[in-house]
């Protein structure tokens, strides 16, 4: 019997494993559409990743909140540490592999996985009281409707059914330990939280007590690869991308916009004729700035996936606090959406075939980006570094560039930067005028 419980466990791993290889793959080669941008080594990069990622200081302005993730994200992962544990059990047919080698230790370990397990079972239906009863209005904006919405539910509710099976588990454990029922009274553990519980299986036979407990290990270990591969299809991939997003993260100054060398090229051939190089009229002509995904850069697109649509960016962007059609966290579900359909059309017809759509107009319109003051405020408040505000001045810049689409009021301001190289209809022989005008004056 043990061997088939092997069998079936390592085909299940395998499945689980190869399922989510496959969508990784899928996502990696949807985020290498976008160009090339390089990202120098800098010790920032690291404080980056240790501060933001991993302690979440940017989560910390809503104390109360931060506390409760932290307490999901700590819980969640240091609790699947455990996992190891399950997973070599699974693979050799043992029962709490680790409890021989720690001693007395390995109680103080569950134990700690326990009260991290209490810990998140609390948060979570603090966070479902939130978004469903509470209602907290970031949480519950128009772009929201549908999958999104629903994918934050279930995998709150999701994580309920596997801490509660984790502790399930436990109590069943402890109480065939308490009978000495076969190879579990080998096993002396004190569970903390779960002991709680234990008396409630305490008047069950010992042959349903290991059923219960085999049920609940099976389960457990089926819902965390069912979660692993869950993951890729959700906002809560963010759990994996938050890191290497936090270290890619642009180290510029906020105010410090991004320069096109394309459009630097324009410039310098306008302002020294002589630099043009007699191959010119032959070079492909890039875009300058971006109408559809592959126009953006690889980190853009990796913001899109990372993105938590947690609506912090909405939230502090004066336009949408004002009644604008823009919204930060729409751009980033925006994008990655649109990735996924052009993904898909790749990887359906072997290289991508235009579909007749682009991520501006179809998905983001004019109206949204126009809205945009570029104050960076969305990108101030992304907890994990997302910068909304680069694809937003990459799509500004196609409407411009190529389909000189601006609102008019622009269009005076642009023929002054070109004629007159400054925002005002002043020749620049005549800029320094005033100063002579006062001298005669005076």
């Amino acid at each position: 019997m043990h061997l088939v419980q092997q069998i079936l466990f390592i085909l299940l791993a395998a499945a689980a494993i190869f399922i989510f290889v496959k969508k990784a793959s899928f996502i990696k080669k949807n985020i290498n559409l976008g160009r090339d941008e390089n990202f120098e080594p800098h010790p920032d990069r690291w404080r980056n990743l240790l501060l933001i990622a991993f302690g979440q200081k940017r989560m910390f302005d809503k104390p109360l909140v931060a506390l409760l993730h932290f307490a999901v994200y700590a819980g969640f992962i240091i609790i699947n540490v455990e996992i190891l544990e399950i997973i070599l059990d699974g693979i050799f047919g043992t029962h709490r592999l680790f409890a021989p080698v720690l001693g007395g230790f390995y109680s103080f370990v569950i134990n700690v996985f326990e009260v991290l397990a209490f810990l998140v079972l609390v948060s979570v239906i603090i966070f479902l009281i939130r978004r469903n009863v509470t209602r907290v209005p970031r949480l519950n904006m128009k772009e929201l409707d549908g999958w999104p919405r629903n994918d934050a539910t279930y995998i709150l509710i999701f994580e309920i059914v596997l801490m509660s099976l984790f502790l399930i588990m436990n109590a069943s454990d402890k109480a065939l330990q308490l009978k000495e029922y076969g190879h579990y009274a080998d096993v002396k553990t004190n569970f903390f939280v779960s002991g709680i519980i234990t008396p409630v299986f305490q008047n069950f036979n010992a042959s349903t007590l290991a059923g219960v407990e085999r049920t609940a290990w099976w389960l457990h270990i089926a819902g965390i690869f069912i979660f692993l591969n869950y993951l890729p299809y959700s906002k809560h991939l963010h759990i994996i991308l938050a890191f290497p997003n936090t270290y890619y993260a642009r180290l510029k100054p906020q105010g410090k916009m991004v320069n096109m060398p394309e459009v630097q090229k324009e410039v310098l051939y306008a302002m020294q004729p002589e630099t043009i190089p007699a191959d010119a009229a032959t070079e492909e002509h890039k875009r300058f700035g971006a109408k559809d995904v592959m126009d953006l850069t690889w980190k853009n697109l990796m913001d899109a996936y990372t993105c938590t649509e947690c609506g912090r960016c909405t939230q502090q962007c004066p336009a949408s606090q004002t009644g604008k059609l823009l919204s930060p966290r729409k751009i980033m579900m925006d994008t990655r959406d649109r990735m996924e359909t052009v993904g898909a059309n790749r990887d359906k017809n072997g290289t991508y075939q235009d579909d007749g759509k682009s991520l501006l107009h179809d998905y983001i319109t004019t109206e949204e980006l126009f809205a945009c003051t570029s104050c960076q405020a969305c990108v101030q408040a992304c907890p994990v570094l997302i910068d909304p505000l680069h694809i937003i001045n990459q799509l500004k810049r196609y409407l411009a560039l190529e389909e000189s689409n601006q609102p008019t009021e622009w269009n005076g301001m642009y023929g002054n930067v070109e004629n007159n190289f400054a925002p005002w209809k002043l020749s620049p022989d005549d800029r320094d005028k005033w100063a002579v005008e006062m001298e005669s004056s005076s």
